[in-house]
Order: structure tokens, then sequence, then C-alpha cells
């Protein structure tokens, strides 16, 4: 093998592994919106590598990253968990939920005009939720833009924090978002108000994958030797 042949195959390798890290972090992306509650069928979410590449490689064989940007409505069943208890001034409140947005950035760092120019995205589509996937960390000026895309939720995500569902460890518990009104059900059951609750910050890893927002309560299932599964419940702040 000549020294251009042995190039290319390192080209080629480097390619292949690319190309298998964005799979991993394409199903995890996938896993956490059919978890979330949107409309995901099963071929999506347990696409097998041969067939990624099939529809996601360039011609070098390298992944094709504005291939992979996608959209997702919510179920029914997930507009009614984000749906708010009716009141009198507000009889039949809107769901705070809708179509997510998810783009993998080809940008090898993002910084504030990338960061702009996917939040100009999200908002001229009306998504609901914009996910933007990056191979880098994101610059912190780039981050100050997101408190100012409302109403759109903007949420980022770095490739290599996806390579494994962390939801899928035998050690981290099932979580499931409460709506509003198993959340005042449960208020009324224990004679407690919500920040009476053990708390979990919306930037805990778990509660990133589920999208929490300030004010959410999660319940949250563990197995024990003696009582089998027992709940707890934490309030999103």
């Amino acid at each position: 093998m000549d020294n251009q042949d042995a190039e290319r195959a390192k080209i080629a390798a480097d390619a292949d592994r690319e190309l298998t890290r964005l799979w991993r972090a394409w199903r995890t992306i996938h896993q956490m919106c059919q978890d979330r509650g949107y409309e995901i069928g099963e071929e999506e979410v347990k696409i097998s590598l041969n067939d990624f590449r099939k529809d996601y490689a360039d011609p070098s064989g390298a992944p094709d990253r504005k291939k992979m940007n996608t959209s997702f409505r919510p179920t029914d069943a997930m507009l009614t968990k984000y749906t708010a208890l009716p009141t009198k001034a507000e009889p039949h409140p809107p769901p705070q939920i809708g179509t997510i947005w998810i783009e993998f950035s080809s940008d090898a760092s993002i910084g504030i005009k990338q960061m702009r120019a996917f939040a100009q995205h999200v908002s001229q589509h009306k998504f609901y939720t914009g996910i933007l996937v990056t191979q880098a960390s994101i610059t912190p000026a780039a981050l100050k833009i997101i408190p100012v895309v409302l109403p759109s939720i903007i949420e980022t995500f770095q490739e290599q924090d996806l390579l494994v569902n962390i939801t899928h460890h035998e050690l981290v518990p099932t979580h499931e978002l409460l709506s509003a009104e198993q959340k005042v059900e449960l208020l009324k059951r224990y004679r407690l108000k919500e920040s009476q609750l053990p708390r979990i910050q919306v930037g805990d890893p778990v509660a990133k994958y589920l999208g929490l927002r300030k004010g959410q309560v999660v319940k949250i299932i563990r197995r024990s030797e003696t009582a089998g599964r027992y709940a707890s419940y934490r309030w999103a702040i």
C-alpha cells in the first residue's frame, strides 16, 4: 500500500468512526423525544447503523449533518400533559407544547452568529421548541441569546453527551413528568405546597433529557429490595 492508499484508508476509517458516533447520538435524541411524548416511529428510534449510513452519509462516507435535521409533533397524551388546568380567566387553556425542531450543526464551533441563525429559524417557522446539537461547546456570549428567544424554547446538547442514553443506565431510576392535574392531586393528598417538595435542578442531566421546566413536578420510581417499587417526587427549579 502506497502513501496515497494509506491516507485514503485513514480518511475512510475516520469518516466511519464519526458516522458511528453520530448514529449513536441520533438514536439518543430520538429516544429522548419519544420519552418526552413526541410522535416518533419505532423504525426511526431503532435505525440500524447500515440504514443510517445509507440515509445520512455523504459520497465520501462521512455523516451529512444537514440531512439529520428533523422535527416531531407532540402526541395527544403529551398535549394533555402540558395543558394547564382551566380557570375562570382561561377556561380553555392551550397546551404549553408544540412541534420540536432538531438540528445537528455542521459548524465546528458555535458563536453568536450560529446561535442567532438557529434561534431565528425556530422562531420564524413557529417551532415551540428547538434543540441544537453541537460538535463543541457553545461560547458564553452565544448562550446569552437563548433567554431572549421567547416564546420559543431553545435547548442545546453536545454530540459527545448523547453517545449514551443516561436513562438506560441501571442506576438511573424512572422519571415521569406529572400533568398539571396530577400535580394538584399530589399536593392535595399530602397537604403540601410545591416548594415543600424535594427539588431537582432543570440543569440536572435527567431533567435536561426530559426537558423539564421550572415549576413542573416529576415522579421518580425506584426499585427496593423490601418494597419492590416506591415513588418519590421532585419539584423542578
